[in-house]
């Protein structure tokens, strides 16, 4: 078997893992008012790994990358963000801002007692974790973001790419009560747009149970009826701790545009990763080769 801790080498799959069932347990945290939940797995002494997830998903869209990590020595807190989490869904559009969902992690940390942790991010997950490497570096060990390239990249990419066009659910997402009432509808057009873009039956499945049964729709929605309210700051800055980047180019909603033009935002050890004929759900579809990227970054 390839030592998970040897850079370079494949990581081991699920399942050879072993009969033990993996440490696994359920933490809460408060920040404010709001009080969340986090999933710490993995060796209790290992390297912490943060794990976000994006929309329309929650934590379990990382079940096939996490038992990768912890083969590979690392410990996961893997975070059910604002707005998603039950206990977590304030009202008002300026309760998403990025700089709050940037808080959120950090509170995790302090939580956990951590001066800084490697962090990983999906979709709307990467934006938040380019948002802390930007704006608190000294929290961020390592960064590997997944399928959203830096923020100024992406803004950039509006302008001088195909993005705009891809990107205009986002116009959508602003009306009031109508998209949730197209994404909470069952077998309607979201679950079938879910489909065109890669999910699996068993993926719309859980977006069934986690986001629309338990109510996490309007939450989630959220993050997208706050970029009005975005201002510059530190969260969109340069970012100069190691990175990673992954990008699939069968995504429909993410371009090569602002791809390519991340690399511009970095001043520090960059890599970009792209997955050929991989949709927008690079963790699930390809969770062995998005592992090991993100043991690649956190060794190097």
């Amino acid at each position: 078997m390839a030592d998970p801790t040897v850079p370079g080498q494949t990581p081991p799959s699920s399942e050879s893992l072993g009969s033990e069932p993996p440490r696994s347990a359920e933490i809460t945290f408060s920040r404010g008012r709001l009080r969340f939940r986090a999933i710490d797995s993995g060796p209790a002494d290992g390297e912490v790994v943060v794990l976000l997830h994006g929309f329309p998903q929650r934590t379990s869209s990382w079940d096939a990358v996490a038992p990768l990590l912890h083969a590979a020595g690392f410990r996961t807190l893997v975070l059910d963000q604002r707005g998603y989490c039950s206990t977590a869904r304030p009202r008002g559009r300026r309760a998403y801002r990025l700089s709050e969902l940037v808080g959120d992690v950090l509170a995790l940390l302090d939580s956990a007692n951590l001066p800084a942790a490697h962090v990983v991010g999906h979709d709307w997950g990467a934006a938040v974790a380019w948002g802390v490497a930007a704006a608190h570096p000294d929290r961020v060990r390592s960064l590997t973001a997944v399928s959203v390239p830096h923020l100024a990249a992406f803004r950039r990419a509006m302008i001088v790419s195909d993005q705009l066009l891809r990107s205009w659910y986002i116009g959508f997402f602003q009306l009031p009560w109508v998209p949730e009432r197209v994404l909470t509808s069952d077998g309607g057009p979201a679950e079938r747009a879910l489909a065109t873009m890669g999910m699996t039956p068993e993926m719309i499945a859980r977006y069934r149970s986690e986001m629309v049964a338990d109510g996490a729709v309007p939450g989630g929605l959220g993050w997208y009826r706050a970029l009005p309210f975005a201002s510059p700051g530190k969260a969109t800055a340069r970012v100069r701790v190691p990175t990673t980047f992954v990008w699939s180019d069968h995504d429909p909603a993410l371009g090569r545009g602002g791809a390519e033009r991340t690399a511009h935002y970095v001043d520090a050890d960059y890599r970009f990763v792209e997955m050929s004929g991989a949709s927008h759900w690079i963790p699930e579809e390809r969770p062995a080769e998005l592992a090991e990227e993100i043991i690649a970054r956190a060794q190097s």
